[in-house]
């Protein structure tokens, strides 16, 4: 019989172990109730870790500021931020709070292409990551610049960028403001206005999700990195509560 603090309390994996050890030396208890204690005890220890490593998420887009462009594509004559530079920033903020990522390759129906997996790690708790990426060689005018191989191995760098960038939420600016605000770009305060109690109105996560895109759009848009991370820290706060 599980001990509880109190009405409604929630045994924690402690606990339950002490009473798996104490059924295991009574002969009485049978092999189907130490399996049902066995399962409980992994189902606490699951959840505690996937709770962890979101808290651990969570703490480190609280850091991560608004990062700049350091590379023009010259096809399409637009900028971004290197793997290099994600990285360098990035690492150093996520190892910090236990998460680790690693990377590696899936087979994908879609011709032509490389599903690149980023699997980002946190104690006794994984998350899988996918995308998809074009490996036919092509340019983007549609013709030939590289070979199969070239290609292959451009499409998991490519991968490995975007996954890292959409794993961490981070925005990509023109302007380096090393996480301040210029001071004379700042979101209009009835647009500020309008995301808080749209924040205050959400029923979901995907609510949440959909509501940070735009919020990071607006905030990236005018360069005011305070209300980014003033409305971020709220919308995290009301979406930990959601389903």
């Amino acid at each position: 019989m599980i001990e509880q603090g109190g009405a409604g309390a929630v045994p924690d994996a402690v606990s339950v172990l002490q009473i798996i050890e104490r059924a295991a030396r009574d002969p009485s208890v049978d092999i189907d109730k130490m399996e049902r204690l066995m399962q409980m005890h992994e189902r606490i220890v699951k959840n505690k870790a996937e709770s962890d490593f979101n808290d651990a998420m969570t703490a480190c887009q609280r850091e991560i500021r608004t990062i700049t462009a350091d590379a023009t594509n010259p096809q399409t004559r637009s900028k971004y931020a290197s793997y290099a530079k994600l990285d360098g920033i990035l690492r150093p903020i996520y190892t910090k709070h236990g998460i680790s990522i690693s990377y590696g390759t899936e087979d994908t129906a879609k011709v032509e292409s490389v599903r690149v997996i980023a699997y980002v790690a946190r104690g006794g708790y994984t998350r899988k990551y996918q995308v998809d990426m074009p490996a036919d060689g092509k340019g983007a005018k549609g013709g030939d610049v590289m070979t199969k191989t070239h290609a292959t191995g451009a499409a998991m760098a490519y991968g490995s960028r975007y996954l890292l960038k959409g794993i961490f939420n981070v925005a990509v600016g023109e302007d380096d403001r090393d996480g301040n605000a210029t001071g004379d770009k700042v979101l209009p305060e009835s647009v500020k206005a309008d995301f808080f109690a749209a924040i205050e109105a959400a029923i979901d996560k995907a609510t949440c999700e959909k509501l940070w895109s735009k919020i990071t759009a607006a905030t990236s848009k005018v360069g005011d990195v305070a209300s980014h991370d003033e409305l971020r820290s709220k919308l995290f706060a009301k979406a930990k509560g959601l389903k």
